[in-house]
């Protein structure tokens, strides 16, 4: 099945009939970037690449930087329990983003179908030859050059950062990256019951909690028991919150364990303030993830920014309704 980029131009066909004359013009439609679906008309996403950096979300490295303009940004479980993030820029490439941490052997699974860059601190022998065998370029601090730097205000291993427009500059020839998901079209609204918070809860204390913003349409972020805020002071509010519960191979939290990505589960969609239940599908591992709900039909997000929770089968989410 040949997947099309979401910014790619659809032609839109028009016939007008009159007495003694039939006219047809072709009305070209706005390009959309394709990992949030909004549009893109200055074509900034058509000759960019995906490009995943490798984030530090331990108590030690707030406030992050840069993670406000992530396209679609995916929480992972890593050793011990700890959660850390693989933000992935394309339609916005700030000059500051980290703190930049090491590769984890889910990286490769979550790479694979949009290939692109991939920017990390390093890691251990297993990480880095499973992350080579992805179709990405690899970037570090051995051979980034000016692209990552040290912010000596803070302390390492916390104080990498990473240029995302630099990074963007070295990929000469980049592929154009493909959509993660499918999003909803004009006049379509998400089903299921409003909520007005939920809890994902990763446990070992880096539980999440996600609180419905009805002015900004989008989930406020709270980490550590109080709000997610960047470094240059933006709250973290993803339009859509997608949990899918997976399989940790090896264990959640133990050391050389990965998400299972390839195969399915069951998923939690929040968006525009529903829920929507239903599983997540992946037969190999160049293919995105699907969607579908219980009666097999196609669940569509609301374009803007996604943050996908990659939560472990034995933790579970906390919701509270409203009417």
């Amino acid at each position: 099945m040949l997947l099309l980029s979401a910014s790619a131009l659809a032609d839109t066909t028009t016939t007008t009939t009159s007495p003694g004359s039939t006219s047809t013009s072709v009305v070209k439609a706005a390009p959309v970037a394709p990992l949030t679906g909004l549009p893109d008309p200055q074509h900034l996403t058509r000759n960019r690449a995906a490009l995943t950096i490798k984030i530090d979300n331990t108590p030690e490295a707030m406030p992050q930087a840069g993670v406000q303009d992530a396209d679609v940004v995916y929480e992972e479980i890593v050793e011990g329990g700890i959660t850390r993030l693989a933000a992935i820029f394309n339609s916005r490439v700030p000059a500051v983003v980290g703190p930049v941490r090491s590769v984890r052997r889910t990286d490769r699974e979550l790479v694979f179908p949009i290939g692109g860059i991939f920017a990390f601190s390093g890691g251990a022998d297993y990480a880095l030859r499973s992350i080579a065998t992805a179709p990405v370029v690899l970037y570090d601090q051995s051979n980034s050059g000016a692209a990552m730097f040290r912010d000596l205000k803070r302390y390492p291993p916390h104080n990498l950062f990473a240029n995302a427009e630099l990074l963007m500059k070295k990929n000469a020839k980049p592929r154009p990256t493909r959509p993660l998901f499918s999003y909803l079209l004009p006049g379509q609204t998400p089903q299921g019951p409003k909520v007005k918070s939920f809890v994902v809860g990763f446990e070992s204390g880096y539980a999440v909690t996600y609180v419905w913003n009805p002015k900004s349409l989008s989930w406020n972020r709270w980490l550590f028991g109080r709000p997610d805020v960047t470094a240059n002071g933006v709250l973290l509010s993803p339009k859509n919150v997608v949990v899918m519960s997976v399989h940790y191979v090896g264990g959640a939290g133990v050391i050389d364990s990965y998400a299972q990505l390839v195969g399915s589960g069951p998923v939690e969609i929040f968006s525009n303030g529903h829920l929507e239940r239903g599983k997540w599908f992946r037969h190999h591992l160049g293919q995105r993830t699907t969607f579908v709900s219980s009666s097999g039909h196609l669940l569509r997000l609301e374009p803007g920014r996604t943050w996908v929770e990659l939560l472990d089968t034995s933790e579970h989410v906390s919701i509270t309704t409203r009417r």
